[in-house]
């Protein structure tokens, strides 16, 4: 089971591009690559799953335990030649004062050593300090080795390497030169989704190489292989929807739409649904199915295409009206709207949800969320009520005028949602919501979905 985890001081130091590289190098090699990502995170997943052949599994502190994240990494890795963790934010970052849900616990839970890499641009001598700081901070922690990266040319590579290794212990893993033609574009929410960027194969491919020439991708694999083993799973505990009936899902799938958890669509389909993919900005119409899952992406940034395609638009209003069982969320919700307003430019949507939905400068909602399900949420209750919902958001979008008569499924505890206050638009048999939720940590919403599609089938 070998494994490591890539972390960094400090945000934007470039660790998903030196992930992204590794993975398509270690996969070139002939490896089974099996990436994760610490955090509730879209984007960098999509690179990494796209980099690895293989879906990236988020672990997340706020919505799993220790034990569900150690457990389902071992899942994961069972037939994976390596394992590939990419951090979030700085190692040693976290809202704890004592650091429970910081990069460095997880590493030290998941048995991981951990490969630093360092925005050195602008640094020589002083990355020495940075290092032993960071090694004396937490001496439990492995810290295995150091990749220096956005280096400024042969000279600077010369000296950064003389630091390190005249003043620390730590082997200089590989310096990365600062090369613009292998940076991924930003934009609001982070980098752009590779399934957004047409050329995301070439981009990855022109990554791996710089990685590979740059860093010394054997001692890496060594350091992964020494990484201690970790209890073999037990056989998965999740109730399984084989005896129910099976239901088609309509799932949006496309350049404005893509932001799923892997995990949670595979729950569906445990659960009994076959899922069934169509694009809002091509396609003419939804697809015969039992129920519709819109979730995440970038729909303002697609709003022509989107507004163009006034069949599709219908379709799903059409399918809504008439009772269709249907979940949404963030970007789902924003098509949902009457209209998407962004600076100038002002483009109809679907219409369904009788407000419009603006464009922020700054985040309206981000980071965690935790919701408190209200009498009116649309979809069966197991047993008896769950407790607190535990989710996130990143939105720039707000809703310009939520309808007084609105009905929620949720009270926000923590968070923004649609007002501050609620979350979960209730209409019909709509449910649409600002936050993300993941059938992890007791909340299995998949399976309570599906139960509400089966139920809407059977009036």
């Amino acid at each position: 089971m070998a494994h490591l985890y890539i972390s960094a001081a400090h945000k934007t130091s470039g660790k998903t591009t030196i992930s992204i590289g590794l993975c398509r190098e270690m996969r070139r090699r002939g490896l089974a690559v099996q990436p994760f990502k610490k955090g509730p995170d879209y984007i960098d997943p999509l690179w990494l799953s796209q980099a690895a052949g293989n879906p990236c599994l988020n672990l997340d502190f706020h919505t799993m335990s220790r034990e569900e994240i150690r457990e389902s990494f071992a899942t994961e890795m069972v037939g994976a030649g390596v394992g590939l963790i990419e951090g979030n934010v700085g190692l040693f970052d976290a809202v704890d004062l004592y650091g429970s849900n910081s990069n460095a616990e997880l590493a030290k839970d998941l048995k991981a050593p951990v490969v630093l890499v360092i925005d050195a641009e602008g640094m020589t001598r002083g990355v020495a300090p940075l290092l032993l700081g960071y090694q004396a901070f937490d001496p439990t922690l492995n810290i295995a080795g150091v990749i220096l990266n956005r280096v400024g040319g042969a000279r600077h590579e010369t000296n950064l390497r003389r630091v390190v290794e005249h003043y620390t212990d730590l082997p200089v893993l590989g310096l990365v030169y600062r090369q613009p033609e292998i940076e991924i574009v930003q934009r609001h929410l982070g980098l752009m989704p590779s399934n957004e960027e047409d050329g995301a194969e070439a981009h990855i491919e022109r990554i791996r190489a710089q990685v590979a020439e740059q860093t010394d991708v054997d001692r890496i694999l060594a350091i992964a292989a020494a990484a201690p083993q970790l209890p073999v799973p037990g056989p998965s505990l999740v109730i399984v929807g084989g005896a129910q009936p099976r239901v088609r899902i309509a799932v949006a799938r496309d350049q404005a739409f893509g932001f799923y958890y892997p995990d949670d669509l595979r729950a569906l389909v445990r659960e009994g649904a076959e899922l069934v993919p169509f694009s809002p900005c091509r396609d003419r119409a939804l697809p015969r199915v039992d129920g519709l899952f819109i979730g995440g992406g970038f729909p303002e940034a697609r709003m022509r295409e989107l507004e163009a395609n006034d069949l599709m638009r219908a379709s799903i209003a059409d399918f809504i009206e008439s009772g269709g069982p249907a979940y949404v969320e963030c970007g789902g919700l924003m098509y949902l709207a009457r209209r998407i307003i962004w600076g100038d430019e002002s483009h109809a949507m679907c219409g369904v949800l009788k407000a419009d939905v603006a464009m922020h400068r700054r985040p309206q909602g981000r980071g965690y969320i935790t919701l408190r399900e209200t009498a009116d949420s649309p979809w069966p209750r197991a047993g008896t009520a769950p407790g607190d919902i535990k989710g996130h958001e990143f939105h720039h979008s707000a809703l310009v005028t939520p309808h007084p008569d609105w009905v929620y499924a949720y009270q926000v505890v923590r968070g923004t949602g649609i007002d501050g206050s609620h979350d979960g638009i209730v209409h019909k048999n709509l449910l649409a919501s600002y936050c993300h939720l993941r059938s992890v940590g007791g909340n299995r919403w998949t399976s309570r979905f599906l139960a509400h599609v089966r139920a809407c089938r059977r009036l």
